[in-house]
C-alpha cells in the first residue's frame, strides 16, 4: 500500500512539475511573440498566430519542452518507480502529439519537438537514480 501511494504521489508531483515548466515555456514564448491587438482566442486566430511564430522561437520551445519533459519525468522516477515515470511520459507524449496535430506548426518543428521530447522522456524513465543504491560507509581515516 505504501508503494502504491508513493507512486500515485510521484505521478501527481511529476504532472505538477510538468505543468509549471510548460506554463513557464508558454509565458516566455508569448512574451517573445505576443498576441496581436484585438486577439479573441478563436481557433482560427490561434492557428494564424502559430503560423507566424519565428523559427528561432520554435527551436527554443522545442528544447524547453524537452527539458521540461526530462525534469518532470526524472522527478517522478526519483520519487516513484519506472512505471510511474512511464505514466507521466505517456500522458506527456499524448498531450504533445495532440498539440502538434491540432495546430499548424511547420513539419520540421513537429519532427524536432516530437523526437526531442520522446528522447528526453525515455532518458528520464530509464535513468538510474541513487534511491535504490545501498549506503556505503567509508571508514574513518
Amino acid at each position: 500500500m505504501k508503494a502504491l501511494l508513493r507512486n500515485a504521489a510521484s505521478v501527481f508531483v511529476g504532472l505538477l512539475v510538468l505543468f509549471v515548466l510548460v506554463t513557464a515555456v508558454e509565458v516566455v514564448t508569448l512574451a517573445l511573440h505576443p498576441y496581436p491587438e484585438n486577439f479573441t482566442h478563436t481557433m482560427e486566430e490561434v492557428c494564424q498566430h502559430v503560423e507566424r511564430f519565428p523559427a528561432w522561437i520554435l527551436g527554443l520551445a522545442a528544447g524547453a519542452w524537452a527539458i521540461s519533459a526530462y525534469l518532470s519525468i526524472w522527478v517522478t522516477r526519483r520519487m516513484g518507480s519506472p512505471y510511474s515515470a512511464g505514466v507521466v511520459g505517456v500522458l506527456l507524449l499524448a498531450a504533445l502529439f495532440g498539440n502538434l496535430a491540432m495546430l499548424p506548426y511547420p513539419e520540421w518543428f513537429k519532427a524536432t519537438a516530437g523526437i526531442a521530447v520522446f528522447v528526453a522522456t525515455a532518458a528520464a524513465i530509464f535513468s538510474r537514480t541513487n534511491s535504490s543504491s545501498p549506503v556505503v560507509e567509508t571508514p574513518p581515516a
